[in-house]
């Protein structure tokens, strides 16, 4: 069972914490991270682009010359690909590029990232977080304090204050331990977790 230090958002070391290590020192999957990605960044494919074929472009209904006695190579149309405004060839068409991905590989590659963070150092746990206030300031203060910049931040419920704020802030993304996902924690350079996450994960996942 791993041991790690609690902070506050001053940056000073208030406690220390166990972690479980079925949650944070699980054998890192790198294959499960992999397909985890790939299928978050697919399901966010919108899809909407279009092109057009030659069956679709205006015009080329005549032949162009005449099929010999010209000494040009035969043409039937004006709108085939190799003309000027002709078709596209395969052109891409709307689509859903979505797929899914069975629960036991999302879990797995989820906490394959979660334990690869805390295996690199990478691992932060606050023992709350409290703001009262819209104020970029106080967390930017906070980042400074625990030596990062870019980070992904959880919490057990929501402080708008603190989503609010974070949001200004370029690299640093609030959320929720519900919300949390493999491509969020690997795009962050830290993850840092409030100790009511840490607990709320342990529940979940244990």
């Amino acid at each position: 069972m791993a041991n790690v230090d609690v902070f506050d958002m001053s940056g000073a070391k208030v406690s220390t914490m166990d972690l479980a290590d079925s949650i944070f020192c699980v054998k890192v999957n790198e294959a499960a991270m992999h397909m985890a990605v790939t299928n978050y960044l697919a399901n966010q494919r919108q899809g909407t682009q279009s092109a057009l074929t030659r069956a679709e472009v205006s015009g080329g209904g005549i032949k162009p010359w005449r099929q010999k006695g010209t000494g040009r190579a035969r043409q039937g149309s004006t709108r085939a690909p190799h003309w000027t405004h002709g078709g596209v060839v395969f052109a891409p068409k709307p689509r859903d590029y979505r797929f899914s991905l069975n629960r036991k590989v999302k879990k797995l590659a989820l906490l394959s990232a979660i334990s690869s963070k805390l295996a690199e150092g990478k691992l932060i746990v606050l023992d709350k977080i409290e703001m009262e206030e819209y104020k970029t300031k106080t967390v930017v203060g906070m980042m400074k304090a625990l030596n990062t910049e870019n980070a992904l931040v959880v919490n057990s419920a929501t402080n708008l204050f603190f989503v609010k704020s974070a949001a200004n802030i370029p690299g640093v993304k609030a959320a929720r331990v519900n919300t949390i996902n493999t491509y969020d924690i690997l795009k962050h350079d830290t993850l840092i977790l409030t100790q009511d996450a840490v607990k709320q994960l342990e529940e979940v996942y244990a």
